[in-house]
């Protein structure tokens, strides 16, 4: 590729929304010629719809290829990296005072996504997944459509479990949260930012 973004790649062989469906989906970073800014973590994040039905085994589910035909429905599961649980069984793990990039798609197939880390400002964002053009300053929700990326940045003040999740709030659960654990880094805990309640 010769334009710099970040890009979704996705199947495009017939049956294309089955493919996706399934997971024949990545992403693909393309850098300016003088690179981005260094950071101290890089993470990848890719949101996507499950459209189910309970399948002929226990346990089971199968594809329901007429429930995501239908625009209006809501899929059974909305995810982070392909599964329920894939970033709270294993979290993005960072330090304190870190420079986090995330590099964030949205496979779709059908719902736009509101990425969101409850607590966390980003102070770049690049829209559309473009490199080029200046980037946002101070967002703390981005809206991506399907078969969209954004790349955001912030810093990892405060120590503690940052949820990420998307904004349209109910879909958190359907499997779409994930957890951004700041480790603590000597004894500054910033308390003078924010003093949690047990």
């Amino acid at each position: 590729m010769v334009n710099p973004g970040l890009f979704i790649y996705h199947c495009a062989a017939p049956p294309l929304p089955a493919h996706v469906a399934n997971g024949m989906y990545g992403l693909i970073l393309v850098e300016p010629e003088t690179g981005l800014p260094p950071v101290d973590k890089e993470f990848s994040v890719i949101q996507s719809e499950v459209y189910a039905k309970e399948g002929t085994a226990p346990g089971q589910l199968e594809h329901a290829y007429s429930d995501g035909m239908d625009e209006n429905f809501s899929p059974m599961f909305v995810v982070y990296n392909g599964a329920v649980g894939a970033l709270t069984e294993k979290p993005l793990i960072v330090d304190q005072d870190d420079r986090v990039r995330i590099y964030f798609g949205n496979a779709g197939p059908n719902k736009i996504a509101t990425f969101h880390i409850i607590g966390m400002v980003f102070y770049k964002v690049y829209r559309d997944g473009d490199l080029i053009s200046p980037p946002g300053r101070s967002i703390q929700t981005v809206v991506v459509p399907p078969g969209g990326a954004v790349v955001v940045e912030f810093t990892a003040v405060v120590p503690g479990d940052y949820k990420m999740l998307d904004h349209a709030i109910f879909r958190v659960d359907k499997g779409c949260v994930g957890i951004l654990k700041v480790r603590p880094k000597g004894t500054d805990r910033r308390l003078d930012l924010f003093d949690p309640v047990e």
